[in-house]
């Protein structure tokens, strides 16, 4: 049985990155989005409004990923953030984000993986998503270790405000974050969560899974602070908001990778911990 499921895991992947590389070739040979339409209409957010936001009461299952949160703030996903199913969320996920099918379905379905459930049938709640190195990972950018603070429902806002405070670019809109912030930031995050934390972990999978997300913070909210201390503090979706991706079959894997592999490039611990060492009075 553990072979038949590895196997069609492994089927299964290597089919989405295939399905990815084709949808990545119909964004370079089709026209984009127009700006104010690339939410599809008749979905929530489209032409910019978004359904009302209302913080999360007690009770109410939250994750450590913002996006999901504010989708479940604004009644997109049920607002207590229980009983959602596997098979409802790539799509309400890709209307919202204009995320490719193709990363909705490898994220969902990683979940499935991650949580011993079935796609079709089975349905989750938002906290069972923060099983540890699962998808929810040490480092993060955003929240602060599980082993040390095991609620990952809450930002940690000292981090987010330090990493906004990080942005160096500027354009049209404001202040904006740039690749080279955020693998400067995301070093800092992995050095300090590897002194502060002795049960620290970080494997290459999920070095990548963080560079990926982080990654997120460029190409959909186009590194925006303004945007990004509404998703990632009150995990709120700005009225007039829409996904800066206006690919036609949204953000791809194949589309993002440079960007991801740019940002982890930039990561280094060795730098660092050696600035720090040499900033160190000496005995």
């Amino acid at each position: 049985m553990f072979l038949v499921t590895f196997f069609s895991t492994v089927v299964q992947t290597i089919y989405l990155f295939i399905w990815d590389f084709f949808l990545a070739l119909i964004n370079l040979l089709t026209f984009k989005r127009w700006r104010g339409h690339v939410t599809p209409r008749g979905t929530p957010g489209a032409g910019g409004k978004w359904p009302a936001y209302v913080a999360p009461r007690a009770g109410d299952s939250r994750s450590a990923c913002p996006a999901l949160n504010a989708l479940a703030n604004h009644g997109i996903l049920p607002h207590d953030g229980k009983n959602i199913r596997f098979n409802e969320l790539p799509g309400k996920v890709d209307a919202a984000f204009n995320t490719a099918p193709s990363v909705s379905m490898f994220v969902t379905n990683l979940a499935v993986a991650m949580l011993k459930k079935n796609y079709k049938r089975d349905s989750f709640d938002l906290a069972d998503l923060d099983l540890h190195n699962g998808i929810e990972h040490d480092a993060s950018l955003t929240r602060e270790d599980t082993a040390l603070v095991p609620n990952q429902s809450e930002p940690h806002l000292p981090f987010v405000k330090a990493l906004l405070a990080s942005a160096s670019g500027r354009n049209r809109h404001g202040k904006a974050l740039k690749r080279k912030d955020i693998s400067i930031f995301s070093t800092k995050r992995r050095v300090d969560s590897r002194a502060a934390n002795s049960a620290f972990s970080l494997d290459f999978f999920h070095k990548l899974i963080g560079s990926l997300n982080a990654s997120f913070f460029l190409t959909i909210l186009g590194g925006r602070v303004d945007d990004l201390q509404s998703i990632l503090i009150e995990e709120r979706i700005p009225e007039g908001w829409e996904s800066r991706v206006r690919s036609r079959r949204g953000l791809t894997f194949t589309g993002s990778i440079f960007k991801v592999l740019r940002i982890e490039g930039g990561i280094d611990e060795k730098r660092y911990s050696a600035k720090l060492a040499a900033a160190r009075p000496s005995a």
